[in-house]
This record gives C-alpha cells, sequence and structure tokens, in this order.
C-alpha cells in the first residue's frame, strides 16, 4: 500500500501507530525530535522553531519545551512505554550568517531534553549550512533525509551532510 503522507509544520507534532503512515516536513534551523517505541510500534515527530520563547509562551509549541512534553505524552497516550522510547534528531542548520546560530541552540535543547529524560538518541542530523526534507515512518522509526539547498527549498543538493551520530542505518541519506 502507498504511504499516508501527513505534513508536519512548524509548532506541530503527530503521532501514528499505522504503518502506512509518512510523516514529512522541511527543516532549517528548526528542530524535528522523532521519538518511538520500536516494540509498540508507535512514533511521532514535532516540529519546533526555537528552543526557548518568553515566559508567556510555555504552552506554545512553537518552543522546544512545549513540544518535546506534548510528543511524549501524546507517544504514551498511543501506548507506547516511556522505558522503550528512542530518538533521531534532525535539523539545526545555520541559514544565515548574520543571524544568531538559533540552529545550535535548537540542536542542543533538544538532545539535552532527551539526554535528561533517558531517551536515547540514536542518530542525528543536525548543524550544517542545508535545510533537511524528512521523512519519517512513525510505526518503524525509520528515517530518511534530503539535504535542500538554502536558497531554494525546492532544489535538492545531492551532497549529503554526515551525521554526527548513527548506529547502522536509521539514518538513510537520499537524493533526487
Amino acid at each position: 500500500m502507498a504511504d499516508n503522507i501527513r505534513t508536519l509544520y512548524q509548532g506541530q507534532f503527530l503521532v501514528s501507530r499505522d504503518p502506512n503512515d509518512c510523516i514529512v516536513t522541511v527543516l532549517g534551523s528548526c528542530i524535528a525530535a522523532c521519538v518511538y517505541d520500536p516494540v509498540a510500534k508507535v512514533g511521532g515527530a514535532n516540529h519546533f522553531l526555537v528552543a526557548h520563547g518568553p515566559k508567556d509562551s510555555e504552552h506554545n509549541l512553537r518552543y522546544g519545551l512545549h513540544a518535546m512534553e506534548l510528543l511524549i505524552n501524546g507517544l504514551l497516550k498511543e501506548g507506547a512505554d516511556r522505558k522503550r522510547l528512542v530518538a533521531k534528531v534532525f535539523g539545526g542548520a545555520k541559514m544565515f550568517d548574520e543571524m544568531t546560530d538559533i540552529g545550535r541552540m535548537n540542536s542542543e535543547f533538544a538532545l539535552g531534553f532527551l539526554d535528561d529524560e533517558g531517551i536515547p538518541c540514536l542518530s542525528q542530523s543536525t548543524l550544517g549550512r542545508h535545510a533537511r526534507r524528512l521523512r519519517f515512518w512513525p510505526a518503524t522509526g525509520r528515517a530518511q533525509q534530503r539535504i535542500v539547498d538554502a536558497n531554494e527549498v525546492a532544489a535538492e543538493d545531492r551532497t549529503p551532510v554526515s551525521t554526527t551520530k548513527t548506529t547502522g542505518s536509521e539514518v538513510l541519506l537520499f537524493g533526487t
């Protein structure tokens, strides 16, 4: 059966156990944490813009803390066991030289959050200078990314970035 494509936009999270669901998103300096339980075969992803926001933004999905908490709680509601959760993290690019390195701050936040919560990060593809087009199958934890030219989101760069940490083939890089 064909994949059921579910688009993940900034400030959202999606959770699914359907083996046909594929979550897709495009990331620049934003982060997508893909978290799943390999036994319960349920997973999900979020897409947050910045690690921390103003004090009155604690319930806004654009910010890392709330996005991470809602994703984990959503997984638990669908039958995931917190002790079995594992993650993959994508994004955090430095898109513009003139700006603060928001991507690095986002990446450090996501990895620190997972570490603090005792959720192993099996693989990651973060930082660098290019956007990423991500596909994640939540029921299996399979992930693919395509590097995207920073100047034109629709044009793919055939030069993959290397992952900073990986075990086996958890992160598959693909070209056009």
